[in-house]
């Protein structure tokens, strides 16, 4: 996984060793499953449907059919990495409950309001969102969520996210959910703790709600 600017959660190449390996669900042990997180499945049609959201937002971002085809071949990995996503956004709650963290709605609505305001709106904001982020508009509260929770767990524990004490809770917590992955959308490898072929980045730091800057991978 590339570097640009720092992660909240260098979390793809994050959860260090003591990351568990997922191991395959299986079609016949778990049909229609794309991964099992904390013993609930996160099926392969509630995966679809949120791919779909992306690919619905991007195409009417994008009216243009062959500009439309660029962002298609340019996001192919989107289920993949859509799923990678979605596992890992479970095991940052999970860290964050074991520690007590809670996140209010009020937190949510400051830092989306001081993203805007960089943004140039909502608008602006969630076109940023889904060209770098894969996240539709209709997510991207959830996503901002994810935000404040990570700086508010790195803070409980007295550290930044980009410091192993973050990166153990985190490994802590996939540990105790036993995350399965169907090898159909990839393998996960435990020294990078990562989706081999993921590049999107799980959560992006938000340094603070008043003036922060989303960061990538």
């Amino acid at each position: 996984m590339h570097r640009r600017r720092r992660t909240a959660l260098v979390l793809t190449a994050a959860i260090a060793a003591a990351a568990p390996l997922l191991t395959a669900c299986g079609n016949d042990a778990h049909p229609g499953t794309a991964a099992v997180v904390g013993g609930q499945r996160i099926t392969v049609s509630q995966l679809e449907n949120r791919v779909n959201e992306v690919r619905r937002a991007q195409r009417a971002a994008v009216p243009d059919p062959t500009q439309y085809q660029q962002v298609l071949a340019a996001t192919s990995s989107l289920t993949r990495d859509t799923l990678h996503n979605m596992v890992l956004d479970r095991v940052l709650h999970r860290a964050a409950q074991d520690e007590g963290v809670t996140v209010t709605r009020r937190e949510i609505q400051q830092m989306r309001a001081s993203l805007e305001q960089q943004a140039g709106g909502s608008k602006g904001l969630e076109t940023a969102w889904l060209q770098k982020y894969g996240i539709a508009p209709a997510r991207l509260d959830d996503n901002l969520r994810l935000q404040v929770e990570a700086q508010k767990l790195a803070a409980r524990l007295g550290t930044d996210p980009t410091q192993p004490a973050f990166w153990k809770a985190l490994s802590k917590a996939s540990q105790e959910l036993h995350v399965d992955l169907n090898p159909r959308y990839g393998t996960w490898d435990v020294q990078k703790s990562s989706r081999v072929d993921a590049k999107t980045p799980w959560v992006r730091e938000v340094s603070t709600a008043s003036g922060g800057q989303p960061l990538t991978a």
